[in-house]
């Protein structure tokens, strides 16, 4: 991952370095603020990776893959386009990163009945 540098205003310098496991929380956050998406918990411990966020940085650019199932009666495309709006909108916002490409793999369909997926 890349450093991101910051100078103070009173002269000190100084410098921000944002871990991938900060990046993966803030995809992780903007993904599930997103009404009809599913996204596992990460229940593993600190070490191990989750499948469902993959993040790579190509040419200071960071490029986002993500898997989610969708509850039924939601439009896939409509969801699958909130999900790459509020990903670029908050890790935008909150790293001053530029995102790259963002690539939502919809997993399966979440009946809410029997919160079974297919």
């Amino acid at each position: 991952m890349s450093v991101y540098k910051r100078h103070t205003d009173n002269g000190n310098k100084g410098k921000v370095v944002y871990n991938v496991g900060i990046v993966k929380g803030i995809v992780r956050l903007a993904v599930e603020e997103v009404s009809g998406v599913a996204i596992q918990k990460n229940n593993k411990s600190r070490n191990n990776v989750s499948d469902d966020i993959k993040i790579n940085e190509n040419d200071g650019e960071i490029d986002v893959n993500v898997t989610v199932s969708v509850y039924y009666g939601y439009s896939v495309p409509d969801v699958a386009f909130d999900i790459q709006q509020s990903i670029k909108h908050n890790v935008e916002s909150m790293s001053k990163y530029k995102i790259g490409n963002i690539d939502v793999k919809v997993n399966g369909i979440i009946f809410s009945e029997n919160n079974e997926e297919i």
